[in-house]
């Protein structure tokens, strides 16, 4: 398989935006925000967990309908339809894997080599819930391609790109963990640290516009380590292009 990291996205240059903005593309059919680390994708169970990203979008865009979820602990982009067909087009481009996705993770250690492929089958830890475990037996198939991008010998931590090519619960924080490179500031997964927030953000997504027929390619870059669900990250432009 090529590698996701080779396949050029072609953005645009960097747009800052207010910090109160989290829109990060919007058309007649989609809509793209940059969620921030600690805020709940949908609601959960319990009153306390009813303030989450759909509510407050739809609180601006009634008509808005999940397509796809990111963790609480995770910040970057996410995809919403702004109409039931969209929706469901949207949605079977995520089932299909016809959707290019880059996370950025800052992981503990040196990790090595520096581009590779992780293909070992999750499920889920039942006795431990909710996290995940890898198991080579029961385990559905699994796959993460990576690719480092610095190496900081101070604070022995590693930035690296991963493309998730398959969509598992938690499959980067558990692939990362299998490789012995847990993501900083994962609690659940990791070792307590003094990091504010989990180091891990969704970064870009390309795919095919299910209306217009054309390649769309969205960027938005982490922000500062302290912003949380109370305070934004800031955004960067995006760009479409004619479909390849």
């Amino acid at each position: 398989m090529t590698s996701f990291f080779a396949r050029p996205l072609t953005l645009s240059a960097p747009q800052p935006q207010q910090d109160t903005d989290w829109t990060v593309y919007q058309d007649d059919h989609l809509l793209i925000v940059n969620k921030p680390a600690g805020l709940l994708a949908v609601p959960g169970r319990g009153a306390d967990k009813q303030d989450c990203l759909i509510h407050r979008v739809q609180a601006v865009f009634p008509q808005a309908l999940v397509v796809h979820r990111l963790d609480q602990a995770t910040s970057g982009l996410v995809v919403f339809a702004l109409s039931p067909v969209v929706q469901k087009s949207m949605s079977a481009l995520f089932q299909d894997r016809h959707i290019h996705k880059r996370y950025i993770a800052t992981v503990h250690g040196q990790l090595y080599p520096e581009t590779g492929t992780v293909t070992l089958p999750l499920m889920a830890d039942w006795p431990q819930r909710p996290r995940q475990k890898v198991d080579m037996v029961t385990g559905k198939p699994s796959e993460t391609q990576w690719q480092v991008q610095t190496y900081d010998a101070a604070s022995d931590t590693t930035l690296v790109a991963l493309h998730p090519v398959t969509g598992r619960t938690h499959q980067l924080r558990v692939h990362m963990l299998a490789l012995g490179h847990p993501i900083v500031g994962d609690t659940l997964y990791g070792t307590p640290t003094s990091a504010p927030r989990m180091a891990l953000h969704a970064q870009s997504l390309a795919f095919t516009h299910p209306v217009t027929g054309k390649w769309l390619a969205v960027c938005c870059e982490p922000g500062p380590a302290r912003d949380t669900a109370s305070a934004p990250e800031r955004t960067t432009a995006q760009q479409e292009q004619p479909n390849q």
